[in-house]
């Protein structure tokens, strides 16, 4: 692993590794913590790696792996409304590269990483608790997807490090999320500069600086909004209701018209 890529060969996999694996053109990364015996436990949109129970779906789907047909003897099926399962290794890639997400990263290093979900500045905790939280979710869930505030690679640093982003409201851990959210938000935030400028390198370094300063605030290392919920207590404040992740709505998509 290093600055260009975080790559690594099943033999180096050791359990409690959080890893992932990038689908077609890149458009996407699906996460999930490897527990060893070549199986990942992961989290999906009830089977489906991702989603946004929106008509984005079907980009996203048709990026997706091709399956095959026939059911696996090592893979756990998803139960209906529980979105956790544990997979084989080759069906977690399917048929992708393996790659490893890095924790305790240096904030130089951090920024030189420009697409969001491959490294955090947060601490990983040991191993064998790693390994508890994802075999205790497996049984318990992880509460509903939403594919900006509860999505596979939230679930993988909830695992990893055991921080969850106390006000729902907000976004949550996920890289991936920010980044989508950060290109955007950077190129609105840097047009004013065209008021004052017509240098379109200097509007581009400006949009560049906003991007990367919204994706350092927003990395659950660095945020305030953050608490260590121990993977017992999660699962108690999901089953009473102290703690709920909505679905996405089409309409919660799309700014109303005047």
């Amino acid at each position: 692993m290093g600055l260009l890529s975080n790559r690594i060969d099943r033999g180096s996999l050791k359990p409690g590794d959080h890893v992932y694996s990038w689908r077609t053109a890149y458009i996407y990364s699906h996460h999930g913590i490897y527990i060893g015996d070549n199986k990942v436990v992961h989290f999906t949109r009830r089977g489906q790696e991702v989603g946004t129970g929106t008509v984005l779906d079907l980009l996203l789907v048709s990026s997706g792996p091709n399956r095959s047909h026939i059911p696996c003897d090592t893979c756990i099926p998803p139960e209906e409304g529980h979105g956790v399962v544990s997979s084989c290794l080759d069906c977690f890639l399917a048929g992708g590269i393996l790659y490893r997400f890095e924790y305790a990263v240096s904030p130089a290093l951090f920024l030189a990483k420009a697409r969001g979900g491959t490294c955090t500045l947060a601490v990983s905790d040991t191993n064998d608790l790693v390994v508890h939280r994802a075999k205790y979710l497996l049984e318990n869930g992880f509460g509903c997807y939403n594919v900006f505030k509860n999505n596979c690679e939230d679930f993988a640093i909830y695992c990893k490090t055991g921080l969850l982003v106390l006000d729902q409201s907000t976004m949550g851990q996920s890289g991936q999320a920010v980044s989508i959210i950060g290109g955007p938000l950077a190129a609105v935030l840097s047009t004013p500069l065209r008021l004052v400028t017509t240098n379109v390198y200097g509007m581009a370094v400006t949009a560049v600086g906003v991007y990367c300063a919204s994706r350092y605030a927003a990395d659950v290392g660095m945020r305030s909004d953050v608490l260590k919920v121990p993977v017992e207590d999660l699962t108690t404040r999901l089953a009473t209701g102290m703690l709920q992740v909505l679905e996405p709505s089409f309409q919660a998509l799309v700014a109303p018209a005047n």
